[in-house]
């Protein structure tokens, strides 16, 4: 229905809801019509509806109070060294006046999903508005360019760029005051979620390759973490997984926390296979650690049924002797029981959710299509900033710490426990790496939760931050999120701190050496003494002395005037020091002790004797 009018639209919009809420079956096949002919349209009118006037309203009114500042539209400059000049535009959730920025030195950088061709940050205002709340930090959140007008990896170009811009300017372009390098963490749900994590690749790569740094002195840093709200990850849809993906899976560390994805996909067979027999869970856990099957097909008696029965052998005519010892049968019997072939056949969990009313695979992809646009060819195997699935373990062993937030029914979740593993894999294997070097403790202990944070909703299937308003049990993941990040800067800063006081400890025992090089001690006896008048004597006349690279101003000799021997001043008319201030004069004085002595065997007198 084509209605030109928006007022008209909007209103329509809401009739038409509330009449499909109640007749679900018209609404489903609604729903097949509309997603038979998709088109980018359709998508932004469907995910833009929370913004109407008559639903923005209704979601006002049902929001709780958590602000008293409204978001204000900002536009971030792109650095000098990027290929683009448009700035970016963005959103800044605040619960102060701009005048208050000055006094932090935090911020949380958001990239907000819509399958990369639909939404800005005002359709995630539950979420934005919770955390400015309960962080009492500035959000910034990025309103960057939909595909298919700004293809791949123009979106990505620009998070990339932001963040460059406010390391470089030290905060001052969203009104922080500039004094220290502000400390960012950056968080991103669904297509926002894919973005976030290619720009940190981009952090971390363009460190580690070309150099790339915002400054002639410092490399860009990475985030002090990042926190990924069901992402999607893997722009390769695919039917089913691989031996890599379930040994990520079913690793003995999380086999727990994964058992029930571990469960559905054993259900996509056994629904097919109704009769045959499951696993027990002691023959589940007999099942090898790293590349376990998920699927078990038992094969019984029951199988062979066409196939014509055969007389006895002389071997189970033995067994049935009486004579047989009770071993020997059960020995037998035992290895007569039906075997286990192990197959790795199982679906992927977009496949398995295929019916899903949030994100189907026609959507996935329609959006792929659109984002990656009608000229670029990407690579879907190799391409680690399009599938971030894909990144090598040299970065993901680079990574802040991640925490991850799905629902148990996401057709994404595979992408979520997958990356998660690589993740633990990639620092379990640095861990190892660092302490067989000796930079570790042999008693240290490898703590999965200092890198990585997984937490999966049972029940729960894509974008449910959206319905917090229809789905108050949102609010308290809303929540969780914050706490997150709010532990992340803790434990950051804890780190930052030891690391501080590491070095202070360092820098002090330098300045004690130099200080002991340059200024030798009574206790260091003579023979110590010439080889440090020599490199004083080697510096410059009136300038500075320098010892192990550092400059140290001369010290200044003391202008007493003292009598010497028959009532001669020192040289230069300065007291002489006792730790020798001059190796000239002290041969001077040496030589003229040796001819006083030897004077009155020489008959020399003693004005002989005397030296000018």
């Amino acid at each position: 229905m084509k209605i030109k009018s928006k007022w008209l639209r909007d209103l329509a919009s809401m009739v038409f809801t509330i009449y499909y809420l109640f007749a679900a079956e018209q609404a489903d096949e609604k729903v097949r019509k509309v997603r038979g002919l998709l088109t980018v349209e359709h998508l932004r009118i469907s995910w833009h509806k929370s913004t109407t006037p008559y639903l923005s309203f209704v979601t006002r009114v049902m929001r709780p109070k958590l602000t008293r500042y409204p978001p204000r539209a900002i536009r971030i400059p792109r650095p000098s060294s990027s290929s683009y000049h448009e700035p970016v535009n963005a959103w800044l959730y605040f619960d102060g006046p701009l005048s208050a920025l000055k006094n932090h030195t935090k911020i949380v950088l958001d990239i907000p999903g819509g399958g990369f061709v639909a939404m800005t940050p005002r359709h995630h205002e539950d979420k934005l508005l919770g955390w400015a709340g309960k962080l009492e930090l500035p959000i910034l959140s990025l309103d960057y360019k939909k595909a298919p007008e700004y293809p791949y990896p123009y979106a990505l170009n620009e998070a990339y760029d932001v963040y460059h811009t406010l390391i470089a300017s030290q905060g001052r372009c969203i009104g922080l005051s500039g004094a220290t390098i502000p400390r960012i963490i950056i968080t991103g749900d669904s297509a926002g979620g894919n973005i976030a994590t290619g720009t940190v690749l981009m952090i971390l790569q363009s460190t580690s390759n070309d150099g790339h740094s915002y400054s002639s002195q410092e490399n860009l840093p990475a985030p002090e973490g990042l926190v990924l709200i069901y992402p999607g990850l893997d722009m390769n849809i695919g039917n089913w997984m691989s031996d890599e993906q379930m040994a990520l899976i079913q690793d003995r560390r999380t086999r727990k926390r994964n058992k029930n994805i571990l469960r559905r996909k054993s259900e996509d067979y056994y629904k097919l296979t109704p009769d045959t027999p499951h696993l027990s869970d002691d023959e589940d856990k007999t099942l090898s650690p790293t590349i376990a099957p998920v699927v078990t097909t038992i094969v019984t008696a029951a199988d062979t049924s066409t196939t014509p029965l055969k007389p006895p052998t002389d071997a189970e005519l033995d067994l049935l002797s009486p004579s047989t010892s009770l071993a020997t049968q059960r020995t037998t019997l035992a290895s007569s029981k039906p075997k286990l072939l192990k197959t790795r056949l199982a679906m992927s969990s977009m496949i398995s959710y295929f019916n899903d009313r949030i994100l189907t695979p026609e959507m996935m992809r329609a959006m792929i299509i659109l984002y990656v646009g009608p000229h670029a060819r990407p690579d879907f195997s190799t391409d680690y900033f399009l599938s971030p699935l894909l990144a090598p373990e040299a970065l993901l062993a680079k990574f802040p710490k991640t925490c991850f937030l799905t629902g148990e029914r996401d057709p994404l979740v595979d992408d979520t426990v997958i990356f998660a593993g690589r993740l633990r894999q990639a620092k379990y294997n640095l861990f190892v790496q660092r302490k067989e070097l000796g930079l570790l403790k042999s008693k240290d202990a490898f703590d999965e939760r200092e890198h990585v944070d997984v937490t999966l909703i049972p029940g729960i299937s894509h974008g449910f931050l959206q319905f917090v308003s229809v789905f108050p049990e949102g609010w308290n993941h809303i929540f969780r999120v914050a706490r997150w990040i709010e532990e992340i800067f803790e434990e950051q800063e804890t780190k930052g701190n030891a690391s501080e006081s590491v070095n202070d400890r360092m820098a002090g025992d330098r300045y004690q050496q130099r200080h002991h090089r340059r200024t030798p001690t009574e206790s260091s006896g003579d023979e110590d003494r010439p080889l440090e008048m020599s490199s004083l004597s080697n510096a410059v006349k009136g300038g500075d002395v320098k010892v192990d690279g550092y400059f140290s101003p001369r010290p200044k000799r003391a202008t007493t005037r003292t009598r010497g021997r028959g009532g001669r001043r020192g040289m230069n008319g300065h007291t002489r020091q006792k730790s020798m201030a001059s190796l000239a004069s002290e041969e001077d004085l040496l030589g003229r002790r040796m001819k006083g002595l030897a004077g009155g065997l020489m008959g020399m007198s003693a004005d002989e004797t005397e030296t000018p």
